[in-house]
């Protein structure tokens, strides 16, 4: 649990699924869920808590993200719901696009609406910055040591929308929407062995997967030193993908090929 308590903001996972995340933020009032895929784990966290339901984020259209809106509308009729003005749903929303600025609740600061097409083609994030702590919503596009498959964009897009969150604060969380992180580390040793941060973050990831506490959120920083995807300068890799003079877009290509099958 990421606490702030200058602002009294909270961050809370909600499981889901199999390894979805579901992030609740609250200032122990009132609160506003990002990507409600299932609507019981956020009634039952609600209810638990006492607090109301203000609004709902939406990073994208896929099922796990949103089939529990429906829900959560029938009993919060009074909510707002934000998503990308690129993609259509069957709820009515508030069509946000890049660069957007939206305020969903006066106890938090404005948020900036980033879009990042890849994973799909509307996809956005949410970037939050709250007493100089900074936050990064971004669903399937950024995970820890990963990123998410290319089902509607292409490699050149994806790479484009990564490169734009890597430019983000090295000290911004980042709170993304799957727990694959262990997994994506396995693979990403495979391409980069010697990379001792990587080696470190597989220790750590594994510590908190075995006492059954998430591996997020994670850091921009951290993402820059470990991740792959955002890795594809690097010699190592290069030279085991024996891509030593190719581009940045054919190794980050390849290296997406090759998470695919791993």
């Amino acid at each position: 649990m990421i606490e702030h308590m200058q602002d009294k903001i909270q961050i809370i996972p909600i499981p889901a699924f199999t390894d979805n995340y579901i992030w609740l933020i609250h200032n122990g009032q009132s609160a506003i869920v990002v990507d409600p895929g299932d609507a019981l784990p956020v009634l039952n966290t609600l209810k638990a808590l006492n607090l109301d339901l203000k609004a709902i984020l939406i990073t994208h259209h896929h099922q796990d993200h949103i089939g529990g809106v429906g829900t959560l509308l029938e009993k919060n009729p009074h909510i707002s719901i934000y998503g990308s003005a690129q993609e259509h749903y069957s709820f009515q929303h508030i069509a946000v696009s890049d660069c957007d600025q939206i305020t969903v609740a006066d106890w938090l600061n404005v948020i900036s609406v980033i879009g990042i097409p890849g994973h799909t083609l509307g996809h956005v994030a949410f970037y939050l910055v709250q007493d100089k702590a900074h936050h990064l919503f971004c669903g399937d596009t950024l995970f820890g040591a990963g990123c998410g498959r290319l089902f509607e964009g292409t490699p050149a897009q994806m790479l484009t929308s990564l490169k734009k969150l890597a430019s983000l604060p090295g000290n911004t969380m980042i709170f993304c929407a799957h727990e694959y992180t262990l997994h994506n580390i396995n693979f990403a040793l495979t391409i980069e062995p010697n990379n001792q941060a990587l080696i470190q973050r597989r220790q750590d990831t594994a510590l908190l997967i075995s006492k059954l506490k998430p591996s997020l959120p994670s850091t921009i920083d951290l993402e820059r030193a470990t991740n792959p995807f955002l890795r594809y300068k690097t010699d190592e890799i290069k030279t085991v993908l024996q891509l030593k003079n190719a581009g940045d877009l054919e190794v980050f290509t390849k290296i997406r090929l090759m998470r695919n099958s791993y």
